[in-house]
């Protein structure tokens, strides 16, 4: 195998505001665009060409990755006027693949953070003669995640989206993103709409007689959808738990770029990431976060579980907590900021304008 689709069109409307100005597998992990992860991984796995469907902010990605040649791939791009899904974005771009009908062809969605055994997978495909193998996961509460039961070989027997009752909760195998195509069946998928792989492609063939596979395989996988799960997922990369041989360093419980300013008594731990240019001053905490380039943390700040967006900045003795700070906002001295909080690109929260606890010690 030595061809892939990577559908990175996504709008990433649940990492907001992460997305206003950056497209999702654009916005950085463990130091890079997290795409660099992805395209890093099919290399080490033999893929040479791989064809990007891409949509929101589309004029990103090639300005960036180029042709590919720097990391020994050849890459192309192929951009939807409107979004088509998961199954109209794979059909949009078969035209830019040079596989036979019978070869296989590597499909991967932009925002999965996996440990697949990608070979393993491509394998599994050519072994059982399958028309489609998937990567299959298991997890303990599958209610968000469309399962899918198999049999005793490992052959796919239906497709479940999101079960929200126990009766209907039959497998904890749930589909983890990433196929393997027969590379003829991809021309079956309709041309010109909007399809989904996961509620139209997929229960079609196998209503149609076509064998489908899964391979289960239960390495690290995360599905970086929300803010909390993309902070964790950057940590788990520099911590060494996600494999990556895009991570530009060693592992370890921090990852500081090159131009960075970080300050001597600053502790910086459970695989916290200090972006190109940004500075961290005194006896400022930052527990698995990310600050991106050109923010700015001042004296004394304590950053937990956190994305601090491009050129924004923590104000002194300010506590941020499971939150995003968009690109280029100001967080005021002395504001204390908790979970799920959003504050939006370019916000100003003046000084202790926010608080849970009193401004009296």
């Amino acid at each position: 195998m030595t061809e892939a689709i990577l559908l990175v069109g996504g709008r990433g409307t649940r990492l907001r505001p992460l997305t206003v100005n950056t497209p999702k597998p654009m916005v950085p992990a463990a130091g890079v665009p997290f795409l660099t992860h992805q395209l890093a991984r099919a290399k080490a796995a033999g893929v040479e060409h791989i064809v990007l469907a891409t949509s929101y902010l589309a004029e990103v990605f090639e300005p960036y990755f180029g042709d590919g040649s720097s990391l020994g791939l050849r890459l192309e791009y192929v951009t939807e006027e409107e979004p088509l899904g998961t199954g109209g974005a794979i059909r949009n771009v078969a035209s830019r693949l040079q596989s036979g009908p019978e070869d296989p062809v590597l499909v991967f969605n932009g925002d999965i953070l996996t440990g697949l055994d990608i070979s393993a997978l491509v394998h599994t495909h050519q072994s059982t003669g399958a028309d489609v193998s998937l990567h299959l996961t298991k997890v303990t509460d599958p209610r968000a995640f469309g399962l899918v039961p198999t049999d005793e070989t490992g052959r796919v027997t239906a497709f479940l989206e999101k079960p929200q009752t126990p009766e209907e909760i039959v497998t904890d195998q749930i589909n983890a993103g990433a196929y393997v195509f027969r590379r003829s069946v991809i021309d079956t998928i309709p041309v010109g709409r909007p399809v989904s792989v996961e509620r139209e492609t997929f229960p079609d063939l196998l209503a149609a007689g076509a064998h489908l596979q899964g391979m289960v395989d239960s390495t690290y996988w995360l599905d970086l959808g929300t803010p909390a799960a993309f902070v964790r997922g950057s940590a788990d990369l520099v911590l060494g738990r996600a494999p990556s041989p895009a991570v530009p360093g060693r592992c370890g419980d921090r990852l500081v770029l090159p131009t960075a300013s970080v300050a001597s008594d600053a502790k910086l731990t459970d695989g916290t990431v200090v972006g190109e240019g940004a500075f961290v001053g005194e006896g400022a905490r930052i527990s698995g976060s990310t600050v991106l380039s050109g923010a700015v943390v001042e004296p004394g700040a304590v950053i937990t579980d956190s994305l601090i967006g491009a050129r924004s900045r923590i104000g002194e003795r300010s506590i941020v907590t499971g939150a995003v700070i968009g690109d280029g906002a100001v967080v005021g001295a002395d504001n204390e900021l908790r979970e799920g909080v959003r504050v939006w690109c370019d916000a100003r929260i003046p000084a202790g304008a926010v608080r849970f606890s009193s401004d009296q010690q």
